[in-house]
């Protein structure tokens, strides 16, 4: 019998009260981007940048409006839409899970040149600031997703398999979301934050420098970990050598 770590059960609801649930899922969001929101305000009262903190806070709200809306749409339309136009008020039960990371990117960076346009701030500045401070949501995210049992990985006999209570399969797999939450939200956050402080200080620091690093690291990092994770089996993909149509439209 293959050797797994067992699976920590955590309820999905921090507090229930009536029709008021609290759930795990979307304070991790919550704390996400009260930690990027906090990194990025330290980046400014150190003069870093172009924005100053009464610009960060208006950025703000386009940026959570521009991610849940871009991430809902794409999960709704792409992963699962049959389920949602059996049942379309679904669709707005965002707090139960289904937001797609590649969907919140298109409503984020729409909602950024909104935002830039408005202000005449460069683009390309802000979407710097975005990287540094999107790494630690990703790190929340995933550990939001290991909680929901969701997003597991593909079947292992690694020591620290898990069995997942939504896998149908009941098999040890591979705890995909924990090295996700490493690789996106750990290591992408300190090359970008070294890469951001070393520019700066040696002076060769450019508009566009983090959005480029972020992007390639984040493709590099999600193709070494992609053969760990569990193809969707909604979108009926089929991986092709090392790349998928999936990494268009993944979660």
């Amino acid at each position: 019998m293959r050797m797994t770590i067992p699976y920590p059960k955590i309820p999905p609801d921090i507090v229930s009260i009536g029709p008021f649930h609290l759930r795990w899922y979307g304070v991790m969001y919550l704390v996400g981007y009260f930690v990027g929101y906090q990194l990025v305000l330290a980046r400014i009262r150190r003069g870093i940048g172009v924005l100053t903190q009464k610009e960060l806070d208006a950025l703000l709200p386009y940026l959570v409006i521009g991610m849940l809306i871009g991430a809902r749409l794409t999960y709704v339309f792409v992963y699962d839409f049959p389920a949602y136009r059996a049942h379309p008020l679904n669709a707005f039960a965002i707090w139960t899970g289904g937001l797609s990371f590649h969907g919140a990117i298109v409503g984020m960076s729409i909602a950024i040149v909104l935002f830039a346009w408005r202000h005449k701030l460069p683009v390309l500045a802000i979407t710097d600031v975005v990287a540094l401070a999107g790494t630690p949501g990703l790190f929340f995210g995933r550990i939001g997703n290991f909680i929901n049992g969701e997003l597991y990985g593909r079947p292992s006999d690694v020591p620290w398999a898990m069995v997942f209570p939504a896998d149908p399969l009941h098999i040890p797999r591979h705890p995909s979301q924990l090295y996700e939450a490493f690789a996106e939200g750990i290591l992408l956050s300190l090359v970008l934050w070294t890469l951001d402080r070393i520019a700066h200080k040696q002076g060769w620091y450019w508009n566009g420098l983090l959005t480029g690093a972020f992007l390639i690291g984040y493709a590099l990092l999600r193709s070494l970990l992609e053969f760990t994770r569990q193809p969707d089996a909604q979108l009926g993909l089929v991986v092709l050598g090392r790349f998928s149509m999936g990494r268009c439209c993944r979660r």
